[in-house]
């Protein structure tokens, strides 16, 4: 039986209205209901997650800073950036959280692997680094089986708003990003190789594309 996703390009677009349709997505959705992941950047943003334990705010008040419902600690969202949202049943797919993340993980090694960069994962921090630095972040909520959130691979993109924080909760963890690792992408490519990954290793076959908003 064919795998079935829609792939939604959205551009640039704020977090909040598009974090707030990602739960009402979720929360409709029956047992019907296709898979969908939505491709887009956002203005800049830090987003801290539900593990909010001794976590160092940012010290700057011309970033906004929103408290969400994803898993882990602060990130920073910005221009330059693909995020990529996952909206998945994983009891229909076979998965549990842990294979959605390493398959994900994976998406982001095979690209810079392309690029012959070497990338690399930690057991306790989700997430994908090159020479321990930090390129890529992961964070996912679930609901009854159903899943939203993703990943978020830094491409070409200011990231001193980085400095302000401990990134996923690890002091002087630093960040990567591909420009710097000489890879010369633009996002749109770079959204489109990870979505060519993310759908063999997912075992999506029949897919849709649109970039209308979601409802």
């Amino acid at each position: 039986m064919p795998q079935r996703l829609t792939i939604r390009r959205l551009g640039r677009t704020d977090y909040e209205p598009v974090w707030h349709a990602m739960q009402a997505f979720t929360a409709a959705r029956t047992d019907d209901t296709m898979d969908e992941l939505w491709v887009t950047e956002h203005p800049p943003i830090y987003t801290l997650g539900l593990n909010r334990r001794d976590v160092r705010l940012p010290a700057r008040d011309d970033i906004q800073l929103m408290l969400v419902d994803r898993g882990g600690k602060i990130t920073y969202h910005g221009p330059g950036q693909v995020v990529i949202y996952l909206l998945l049943d994983l009891n229909r797919k076979g998965l549990k959280v842990r294979q959605l993340v390493g398959a994900m993980e994976n998406t982001i090694i095979e690209l810079l692997a392309a690029h012959e960069i070497e990338a690399s994962t930690l057991a306790n921090a989700p997430g994908v680094y090159v020479a321990g630095r930090k390129i890529a972040s992961l964070g996912l909520r679930l609901k009854k089986n159903h899943c939203y959130h993703g990943l978020a691979l830094n491409v070409a993109m200011d990231l001193s708003p980085f400095d302000a924080i401990d990134p996923c909760g690890y002091r002087g963890l630093q960040v990567a990003q591909l420009a710097d690792l000489g890879i010369d992408m633009s996002l749109p490519a770079v959204a489109d190789a990870l979505l060519l990954n993310l759908c063999r290793d997912l075992a999506y076959t029949d897919i849709q594309y649109t970039d209308e908003t979601p409802a």
